[in-house]
């Protein structure tokens, strides 16, 4: 009997093909729960590229994880709270620390710096910077809801292949702000021109919702996916 030949297919180290058996096998990625919302939108949007992942509160299946996704929205003291008590923020620390791809989405785009003005809440730390409050300012709604564009800077993998005129969806009162103007990924005008895609090594994150952005955020997950944590700044 013939061994099954897998063939790498659509996304490097994330999928593999069976030539014998017809059906994809799922290398892991990891959805990381904490309490914080806008899971299923996010499983939803990687099932709809093919891709079956794992959600999980517990640290050790974020260690061992090929890619980690770590969205959310909420509060930053709440969500550190509980990302501390799960040992979460200590997985997310060691998955950085060796290089998993890693993808802040919203408020997981937030805590990865050191500080959030929000709740005045010290933060994971894993990119320097603070989170800082949207500035009220006549006729500028704040949270800033709704659709967006985003003017992205250099030549990231995670945002190849993106129309300049694409917009995606934003639901925020703060946004994240690094110490480096080179981990500055993307911008987006409301009232102030704020980061709205930011990264370093390994780690890149989204101020605005892919899961929600329709086939332009399909596209930066696929892109993720297919991301093998590298970047030259």
């Amino acid at each position: 009997m013939l061994t099954p030949i897998p063939v790498v297919v659509t996304f490097l180290e994330v999928r593999e093909y069976s030539l014998f058996s017809g059906k994809s096998a799922i290398k892991v990625v990891v959805v990381i729960d904490y309490q914080a919302g806008n899971i299923t939108s996010v499983v939803r949007s990687l099932r709809a590229l093919g891709v079956e992942s794992t959600v999980t509160e517990g640290p050790e299946v974020v260690i061992k994880a090929r890619r980690v996704i770590f969205p959310g929205v909420g509060a930053a003291g709440e969500a550190m709270a509980i990302l501390k008590n799960r040992g979460l923020d200590q997985a997310l620390h060691e998955a950085f620390s060796q290089g998993t791809p890693i993808l802040g989405i919203c408020l997981g785009a937030q805590i990865i710096l050191d500080y959030s003005e929000e709740n005045a809440t010290p933060c994971l730390g894993l990119i320097p910077g603070r989170t800082r409050a949207l500035p009220r300012q006549p006729g500028i709604k704040i949270p800033h809801m709704g659709w967006n564009r985003v003017d992205f800077r250099g030549s990231h993998p995670v945002f190849a292949g993106l129309p300049a005129t694409a917009e995606y969806y934003f639901v925020h009162s703060y946004f994240p702000d690094p110490a480096e103007p080179s981990m500055i990924l993307g911008v987006t005008e409301h009232g102030i021109r704020f980061p709205s895609a930011i990264g370093w090594r390994n780690l890149v994150a989204t101020q605005f919702h892919p899961e929600k952005s329709g086939r332009f955020g399909l596209k930066i997950l696929e892109n993720f996916l297919a991301w093998d944590g590298r970047y030259a700044e």
